[in-house]
């Protein structure tokens, strides 16, 4: 079995490291403990949050102890890391109903039954009864304000301005350091790339504290960026979030099968637990038959069963296959508001009307001769049947459970018909 650094290198997954050898070194004399941290900065993650979690998750199945920090303190005032402006502050109530959330949510992710190898803490536990003058004499004297101008964080930000609330962040940030390199036995940070400054910061006060010879690391992971050069994770309608309320398990299947070919196999490798061997396979399957986007089907099914599990996964091929097919009359309403949340929608009372009336008055049909034309050609299908018959009366019995009706015009066109009083 290779070295975890060794995997970490063959998937891409490292973009700095403050002692490469002593890591690898130590990694494979030992079992460590390591950790990554996330603020409660909303009540979901959205999948680039998810990106050094994996790798710590990989740490675990290579045998070592990760621990996930939610950061109810450091959530508080707000990470200026890839900002330009200070973040509006919320409110510690505000705080705590997303810390409860991302916790749920790192546990359904990560902590299986009777899994006794990862822990969970939340910095505020150890900050809330930190007092100013302890702070600022235990801590703030380890930290040289020339060195913290320079991080890159810090740097980016003077132009535009920054106060001193987000200025002291990493000195918190390397207060959490400490704390887990002495009560958790923590050896090893990891983060994204913006978190180098963060991290490095840690490391020198654990070495001021604990002695220059203190075995402490840190690594980061690449930015991640699509091959046309954007930021992945983000589409035209926004981020791609973890909570099914916000991004349902259908888009979130959707947005993995619709990747590009150039990026499909790093991402398998940064986001999937396959083995070499079958990423070697599938990559080979893209260079010689890639119009059957195999590798983005295993993506997508992977990444959908692991965020919201198999019969999220069953429910989101079923909608899919029904919308290639346009055989949409097996789904029921639940699936057909999940598929259509992104179609042209419309509002309708729950009336009996006539077709030809109905189209019009809805605006689907620009004119009464357009969509007797239409209907005549066979161009309209209510909730995949065809409609010929211009005398057609469409009532409730159309509908699925009362509440939709598709109407879909061509091939392709779908319109989502909601009905109302």
């Amino acid at each position: 079995m290779m070295n975890i650094i060794d995997e970490l290198e063959w998937r891409g997954a490292i973009n700095q490291q403050t002692d490469a050898e002593g890591l690898r070194k130590l990694t494979s004399e030992k079992s460590i403990s390591l950790y990554c941290g996330v603020d409660p900065t909303g009540d979901s993650m959205h999948i680039g949050h998810l990106i050094p979690f994996m790798m710590l998750k990989r740490f675990q199945m290579a045998g070592h102890r990760p621990v996930i920090l939610i950061g109810g303190a450091t959530g508080t005032i707000g990470d200026p890391s890839g900002r330009t402006s200070e973040r509006t502050l919320q409110t510690m109530d505000q705080v705590q109903k997303n810390v409860d959330a991302l916790t749920a949510q790192m546990k359904k992710l990560f902590l299986n039954e009777g899994d006794t190898g990862l822990r969970m803490v939340n910095n505020y536990d150890w900050t809330k009864d930190l007092t100013i003058l302890d702070f600022l004499r235990d801590f703030g004297k380890n930290f040289s304000v020339n060195t913290m101008l320079a991080k890159d964080i810090v740097a980016s930000r003077l132009d535009s301005g920054i106060s001193f609330t987000e200025f002291s962040y990493q000195i918190l940030q390397s207060i959490d350091f400490l704390h887990l390199f002495k009560h958790e036995d923590v050896q090893l940070q990891i983060g994204g790339a913006d978190q180098w400054g963060n991290i490095t910061a840690g490391l020198d006060l654990i070495r001021k504290k604990e002695g220059s010879e203190a075995k402490a690391f840190g690594l980061t992971i690449p930015l991640m960026l699509k091959a046309d050069g954007t930021k992945f994770g983000k589409t035209a309608g926004g981020a791609i979030w973890l909570d099914p309320k916000k991004t349902t398990p259908f888009e979130f299947f959707q947005f993995w099968a619709n990747q590009d070919d150039r990026d499909v196999i790093k991402y398998l490798k940064f986001f999937t637990f396959l083995t070499k061997e079958e990423i070697d396979a599938l990559e080979v399957k893209v260079q010689t038959e890639p119009h059957k986007r195999e590798a983005q089907r295993v993506l997508a099914e992977e990444m959908t069963k692991f965020v919201h599990g198999e019969e999220a996964l069953a429910q989101a091929k079923k909608i899919t296959e029904a919308l290639f097919s346009g055989d949409i009359k097996a789904l029921t309403a639940d699936e057909i508001e999940q598929g259509f949340k992104e179609m042209p929608t419309f509002q309708a009372s729950k009336e009996s009307k006539n077709i030809v009336d109905w189209l019009v008055d809805l605006g689907i049909e620009p004119s009464k001769r357009q969509a007797r034309e239409d209907i005549t050609n066979g161009a309209i299908a209510l909730n995949g049947d065809k409609v010929t018959d211009l005398d057609m009366v469409v009532t409730t019995e159309n509908s699925f459970d009362g509440r939709f009706i598709i109407v879909r015009k061509g091939k392709k066109n779908y319109n989502l018909v909601k009905l109302g009083e």
